[in-house]
This record gives structure tokens, sequence and C-alpha cells, in this order.
């Protein structure tokens, strides 16, 4: 069972460690095993596989991470700017950060691991097996690889909100309106645009004409329950579960594999280096999640 409803706060803090709950009867396992003849052997018997995605299967196509000692844009980090106070403070900064987010995103495609996934969905869906993608990503890459059974648990960069409506609509114009073009340059000594509110990107639904806001989980805010929700009898079910570039420190999303592996169902790793919950995994397999995950989910040879 998933604990619902926590604030997005991206690393793990104290404020959050009285939240979380270890799943009881929960143990970690052995060091886990980076057998892969092993893990395509559970594999090829998995009926419900839950892939859990993070940052790291979409650094392999440039995509910026925002985190770590590098992760700025112009003198700030994501925290700083990803939040409903920052967005109330300074909405003009805000939308150039993601105005420059958006038009990055729109320079990348997908890698092998995104590929692998979505081949493997559509694969496996005409054996009668359920593959579903659980992201913490943003950037819909995996979308653009051709996967539709996604859990997008931080909402996306090409969906706005309308902040006087609530209308939520996709958003796929480059750039999102006249006044953001050729704004957003990352550098530490650019300016900042100042772009008037009434010029940032407007409602259209219905007349509305309200300011129109990133569609993503920001930092304090919930994720949506709806989601959750969706994720929760994903995970309840899975009988196979993959956790992708994901750091496992983000929370509530840091909690999703260590409880499905809690219940005694094998969960495989797949990541640069180990995490805080690799040694409660069955597997894991170290290196670029483009060059591991493809042969870990190719076809089998006895497959029709």
């Amino acid at each position: 069972m998933i604990v619902r409803r926590l604030p997005y706060r991206g690393l793990i803090n104290s404020h959050l460690r009285v939240h979380l709950k270890r799943p009881q009867g929960s143990r970690d396992m052995a060091r886990p095993s980076s057998d892969l003849a092993a893990f395509r052997e559970i594999f090829s018997q998995a009926k419900n596989i839950a892939i859990i995605t993070g940052a790291g299967v979409s650094a392999e196509s440039g995509v910026p991470t925002f985190r770590g000692a590098g992760g700025y844009w112009r003198k700030w980090q994501a925290q700083e700017l990803a939040s409903p106070e920052a967005f109330s403070r300074n909405p003009s900064r805000v939308w150039e950060f993601y105005h420059y987010r958006r038009e990055v995103m729109l320079t990348k495609t997908p890698n092998p691991a995104h590929l692998a996934i979505a081949e493997c969905q559509e694969r496996l869906s005409r054996q009668g097996r359920t593959v579903t993608v659980v992201s913490q990503n943003v950037d819909e890459l995996h979308r653009r690889a051709g996967s539709n059974d996604i859990l997008e648990i931080h909402g996306s960069l090409f969906k706005t909100r309308c902040i006087s409506c609530g209308h939520e609509a996709a958003n796929y114009k480059s750039p999102i309106c006249a006044a953001l073009e050729g704004k957003g340059a990352p550098d530490p000594d650019t300016n900042d645009a100042q772009i008037s509110v009434q010029d940032l990107p407007r409602c259209e639904h219905e007349g509305c004409h309200g300011l129109l806001r990133p569609a993503v989980v920001w930092f304090g805010e919930n994720l949506d329950s709806d989601i959750l929700t969706r994720a929760e009898k994903v995970l309840d079910s899975c009988d196979l579960c993959l956790v992708v570039g994901t750091s496992s420190v983000v929370y509530p999303a840091a909690m999703f594999a260590p409880q499905v592996a809690a219940r005694g169902v094998p969960v495989a790793e797949f990541n640069m280096e180990n995490t805080p919950a690799t040694m409660k995994f069955k597997f894991h397999f170290h290196g670029p999640c483009g060059s591991t995950l493809p042969p870990a989910l190719a076809r089998h040879e006895t497959t029709t």
C-alpha cells in the first residue's frame, strides 16, 4: 500500500521521515544479483510488470537533471523556482525557466532505454501481459518513444493548468507565447526578462484568459491523487518491478519499489550507481540504462 498525498519535496529530509512507515515484515535482502539470465527467466514468466523510471533514463538523451552541483539555471536551483511561492512572487522568471526546459526538450530524442520499454510494452500486450510505466519524469520522452500506458506522477512540461479556472491541457507551442520567444537563456549573467503578467501564457478555454502555469508537481504540492491511486493498483498487482534510472531519494516515489520488494516480488534496479534502496532488491544492473535495459527486455528466442 502506497502512503499517498505526501507533498513532493525532492530530496528526503527529516520532515518526511516521520510520515514513512516501514512495511510490516519487511527486511533487507541479500546483496542483489547481476545475473541477467536469472532476471530473464523471471521476466519471461511475469504477467504484470511495473517499470518505475526517473531522471537517469532521460539523462542519456541529454536532458538536464537540475540536481547536484551543476544543476543551476542562471543562479537558481530548480527547488528555488519550482514552487507555488516562486510562481506567485515572479511568474515571469518561472516561465522563463520552464520555457527554456520546454525548448531544450524539443531538441531531444528518446534513447535506447525509452525505446526498449516501448517495444516491450507493445510486444507483451500481444501476449496478454501488461507493462505499465510509472514515471517521475516530466519530459514525455516515454510517449515520444511509443509507450502508451504511462503514469506521469510529476506531470508534464507540455501541459498547462489555468490558475483561475483550473483547466488543464496539452500545449506544444514553441514558443508557448510570443513574449517568451528568445528568452530563458540559462547563463548566470543573463538578466530576467521581467515580462508583464498579461503577456505570459494565458488560458484559451471558454474565454477564461487566466494565467497559465506549467502542469507539473512543484515542491510543497501534493501529487495527483487519481494518478497515485492508479499507481497503487499497478504496484499492488505487479509480479515483477523494474526501477530504471531513479536515485530512490525523491519521495513518495522512492517508497514504491521497496514496498513491492517487501511483499516478496522481484525488483530489478538499473542504474549508474547504488542507491539507498539497492540492498532491498533482488537484482541490480550497473551501467547506463540505454546499455543495460535493452538486453534485459529483449524478445526471448522462443517467443513467436
